[in-house]
């Protein structure tokens, strides 16, 4: 699209140089994700995307703007009253719709639930935005609505178009779909599936002239903000890093390492939580006997493993995509556990396995463990029990989501649970997983948090405390001031 069509915007908005300027011009892509750091620009940017096609297409021009939540639909609606009056535009409070004289249209809706996409059954748009892509915990949504992406008439330019900032529920699958193939951007993907190209056009918020002129203490803000993850997030749009994390603890380079042979003396057992229709997750884990010397295929020195520390070194992940399960049988699911461990005549050795204790309730026929069990013990494999599904602390004891990030912090710079470089799934998912908005202790259970599920059962398993250091004791000369601080009195003499 030749730049000159932006004067169409002039007298209302227009488009800054740079990113936001490169995303609206590329009207020949039919999928493209806006996302970065807080700043960019990324909520104009998809106000100016559709309108400025509003006088080629005219009737034939039919949008809808999405938001994952009506509070955050009406901040869009008031910005975007600031800039389509000039335009002649009409606002429909009603119908939540802005109108234009040619017959153009755009609706401002909100989707909570992947179940509210399928409302949308039977609709025909040739623009739809997502803004804050990353607000929604699946890509249900997002894909159910590529398919209403259609027109009688000839509009050669349908897209899609979405931004987002890092972080958020849904910062895994948005980042697996358009980030992880380029993170640079600029390089269109083809989808052999839809025939559709997409891609990412990073927002950075030094590209954003208006708002640092209007406000150059906004940079220094966000410098201030609680955690090193948040900054590097909103203030650089780095998408390696997630904002809110539950486990702000975790660190590639200190949780993930090289394969290497497991030491045969090394106890092992397997952990598990299921899913059909969502993924089920499988995990083998060694616990260190002695304190481990390990050398990274990357040159860097040798590093210690601790006794006693959890070591992921294979797993399973039933997923088709990002929180799709395959919707395998229990004996499918159990036949694929027996053939990762029995290449040879033997099974593995394990100890013991822990499985999801919703596996183990009967509804009218065998549970879901008895299936998985049956299998396992016909071909003399491990078969599991109920595991320990406390997800916070109880009546004084850690909850599952406590051990785990007890083992990730570890003791004395060493942390006391490690997975190879091979567990793609849970490198992916765990760092990614939120609090959850009504219960802070726990995660957000909308995201794909099937590995962390499986983690936790596996720490559990295993109770992990760490080593407090014992208060030091008072000066012995020192009764006076020792006795007005136990009495509340901090006076000191």
């Amino acid at each position: 699209m030749a730049r000159s069509k932006l004067a169409v915007l002039h007298e209302a908005w227009s488009p800054q140089p740079g990113p936001q300027t490169d995303a609206i011009t590329a009207d020949w892509c039919g999928e493209l994700f806006y996302g970065g750091a807080a700043g960019g620009g990324k909520s104009d940017f998809l106000l100016g995307d559709f309108l400025q096609d509003v006088p080629r297409y005219a009737r034939d021009w039919r949008g809808v703007l999405f938001r994952r939540t009506y509070n955050e639909l009406e901040e869009l609606i008031v910005r975007s009253r600031e800039i389509y009056p000039a335009t002649k535009a009409s606002w429909h409070e009603q119908s939540k719709m802005w109108t234009w004289p040619n017959g153009a249209a755009l609706r401002m809706r909100y989707i909570e639930r992947d179940a509210d996409a399928t409302r949308y059954q039977g609709h025909a748009y040739t623009w739809i935005g997502w803004d804050e892509l990353t607000q929604w915990p699946s890509d249900y949504g997002y894909r159910f609505l590529r398919g209403r992406l259609r027109s009688a008439a000839n509009v050669p330019t349908k897209r899609i178009r979405a931004a987002a900032n890092p972080g958020g529920v849904g910062h895994h699958w948005v980042k697996a779909y358009f980030v992880d193939p380029h993170p640079a951007g600029y390089v269109p993907i083809s989808d052999p599936l839809t025939q559709m190209q997409r891609m990412f056009v990073p927002a950075k918020l030094k590209d954003n002239k208006i708002l640092l002129s209007a406000d150059p203490g906004y940079a220094d803000r966000l410098k201030g903000l609680s955690s090193d993850a948040m900054v590097r997030a909103w203030l650089e749009g780095d998408w390696t890093v997630v904002e809110g994390a539950f486990f702000d603890c975790w660190r590639y380079d200190q949780h993930v390492i090289d394969p290497f042979p497991v030491p045969t003396t090394w106890a092992r057992f397997r952990s598990m939580d299921w899913g059909s229709a969502r993924p089920f997750s499988v995990g083998w884990w060694a616990i260190v006997q002695d304190d481990f010397d390990i050398h990274q295929a990357n040159g860097e020195s040798a590093r210690t493993i601790p006794r006693g520390a959890l070591v992921r070194y294979r797993e399973w992940y039933g997923a088709v995509a990002p929180n799709v399960g395959l919707k395998l049988t229990a004996e499918k699911v159990a036949e694929g556990i027996v053939t990762r461990e029995r290449p040879g005549p033997s099974p593995e050795p394990l100890r013991y396995a822990v499985l999801d204790p919703a596996c183990f309730k009967e509804d009218g026929g065998p549970s879901i463990a008895e299936r998985i069990n049956k299998v396992l013990i016909s071909y003399r494999c491990r078969p599991f029990h109920a595991a320990d599904n406390a997800r916070v602390p109880q009546r004084g004891s850690m909850g599952g989501w406590d051990q785990l990030r007890s083992r990730l912090l570890g003791a004395d710079g060493l942390p006391m649970i490690y997975c190879f470089s091979t567990c793609a799934a849970s490198i992916r998912t765990i760092p990614a997983l939120q609090h959850d908005a009504v219960k802070p202790e726990d995660v957000d259970t909308e995201g794909e948090d099937h590995a962390g599920d499986e983690w936790r059962y596996a720490c559990m398993s295993r109770p992990y405390n760490p080593v407090s250091q014992a208060p030091k004791a008072p000066p012995q000369n020192d009764y006076r001031k020792v006795s007005m601080q136990r009495a509340g009195d901090w006076r000191t003499y």
